[in-house]
């Protein structure tokens, strides 16, 4: 029998060819073991606020349609300033032929006309943005042939016509120019709503990636109390069998390790949703490995209640959206004033025109050909339509007018609200700073009782679970305060973290 486990034994152990190969199998398994963490090391991506922010910017669906909008509205804009620039335009007919049989009433007989045309018009337009009128030079050449049955004549000629044109609306507005006034509007408050947008989304990114790091924070909280439950149990274990504690402070302690490990993988979940969340709001991959690195120092900053008001009544976009709504209204008042309105019109024009069976001869014996023409529209009774309108108009436009107050309002009213929050903040953690000290403190102390064996596992894990609390309670008082102080600059669009205004000075 022992000859037999000594054969087994013998057999086991490595001779002198095998042991090279396993020590060099072991070396590579280290290398490769090495290469894993370096490689796994190197895919996960660690961002910084900024750079999240910075990403976010570039790959965000919401920013990209909004910088769209902003494209697609300053196009608009250069296409009505190019649209009073001078039109050049020419229309050809090669070819007009028509053959008509019409009674002639004169000499009380049917007659037969064929009629061939060949023409082009030359025109150039310049509109005139002042008045809303329109400045032509025309020119029309054309070659006629035609034949009447009843003289039994063909007529072949060639003509041309030039002149200038002149027609201009009277007693109206200038719709060229309200209409580019409002597609300067429409550009303005595009420029406005990409950077609304923009903050918005800051403020989204900032959110989720403070919630991220919290989920993070969480997770270390929760090692380090894991950690802390392995001692406790390894000393109330070590008692037990040395029959100085009794059983069922092991049971309470195999209790409490279990529920650390709990807590763990809880927190791992929390965090691994947190980190879905960030890259969906990033636009990066779902299955890149990525954490966070946070400066969470607390540093005071001076905020000043006058002045955050003062700088968003200022600089707040939404107030100048507000001012564009009011002057849009406007500009529909003055539409529907205008839609049974007294106007008039006025085309003049002056020309020569000459014809003949030579081309080169056509201004031989040249006609002017002067025209001037005023017309009016009067509107006589329309049933009280206009005025039902105007009324409309004018409740849209104070309704517009309420709104921009109201923004004043909920302006001051937040900015007041987010600094009372900022000021009762700083002293929410210099209170939880204080808290996780003595939480601390009071930990050691109560572990030594406890290795002394003057303390219960069940109180040891109740100063446990108190220096965990403290800890998160501080992580997030420090992150509401980074929030709120993000919301401050937001709101009065003055960055009193680095005491500077969010828009530079133009001046």
């Amino acid at each position: 029998m022992s000859f037999k486990r000594q054969t087994k034994a013998n057999a086991m152990k490595p001779n002198a060819f095998h042991r090279p190969l396993l020590i060099l199998g072991a070396i590579v398994a280290a290398i490769v073991l090495n290469l894993l963490m370096v490689s796994g090391a190197f895919a996960q991506q660690v961002l910084t606020l900024e750079e999240a922010i910075q990403i976010a910017q570039t790959s965000s669906p919401d920013i990209k349609k909004s910088r769209l909008n902003l494209y697609s509205n300053r196009k608009s804009l250069d296409a009505q300033r190019l649209a009073m620039k001078s039109r050049f335009g020419l229309d050809v007919t090669p070819f007009d032929y028509n053959r008509t049989r019409l009674f002639n009433d004169l000499v009380s007989r049917w007659n037969t006309n064929e009629d061939y045309n060949s023409f082009a018009n030359f025109s150039v337009s310049q509109p005139i943005s002042a008045t809303d009128g329109t400045v032509s030079l025309i020119n029309r050449f054309g070659y006629r042939d035609n034949y009447s049955e009843f003289q039994d004549v063909r007529t072949k000629t060639y003509s041309n016509n030039l002149y200038l044109q002149v027609d201009q609306p009277i007693f109206t507005y200038n719709r060229n120019k309200l209409q580019t006034r409002e597609l300067e509007l429409n550009l303005e408050n595009a420029q406005i709503s990409n950077a609304l947008q923009l903050l918005t989304l800051e403020r989204n990114v900032t959110q989720t990636f403070y919630s991220f790091y919290q989920s993070q924070n969480s997770l270390e909280i929760s090692k380090a109390e894991l950690e802390n439950q392995e001692i406790s149990y390894e000393i109330t274990k070590n008692k037990v069998d040395a029959d100085l504690l009794a059983m069922e402070e092991l049971y309470q302690a195999e209790l409490n390790l279990a529920t650390s490990r709990s807590t763990l993988e809880n927190n791992q979940v929390t965090l691994d949703n947190a980190a879905d969340d960030l890259k969906l709001l990033l636009g990066i991959g779902l299955d890149e490995e990525i954490a966070v690195q946070v400066d969470i120092k607390f540093v005071t900053r001076e905020v000043d209640l006058n002045q955050a008001i003062e700088m968003g009544l200022r600089n707040r976009v939404e107030l100048r959206q507000r001012t564009i709504d009011i002057e849009r209204s406007q500009f529909e008042l003055t539409r529907t004033k205008s839609l049974n309105e007294f106007k008039g019109a006025v085309a003049l024009s002056m020309g020569i025109f000459g014809d003949n069976i030579n081309a080169p001869q056509v201004y031989d014996s040249p006609t002017v050909n002067p025209r001037v023409a005023i017309s009016f529209s009067i509107p006589i009774w329309d049933w009280g339509e206009n005025k039902a309108r105007m009324e409309a108009s004018n409740a849209n436009l104070d309704i517009t007018k309420i709104d921009l107050q109201n923004q004043k309002n909920d302006i001051i009213i937040n900015i007041r609200k987010t600094y009372r929050s900022l000021q009762n903040l700083e002293n929410q953690i210099e209170i939880a700073q204080q808290n996780v000290k003595n939480a601390q403190l009071t930990y050691e102390i109560n572990l030594e009782r406890y290795r002394n064996g003057d303390l219960t596992s069940i109180d040891l894990n109740r100063f446990q679970s108190q220096l965990s609390d403290k800890k998160s309670a501080l992580a997030s008082a420090l992150i509401n305060y980074k929030i709120e102080l993000l919301n401050m600059k937001i709101l009065s669009l003055y960055d009193f973290e680095n005491q500077q205004p969010v828009i530079p000075n133009s001046n």
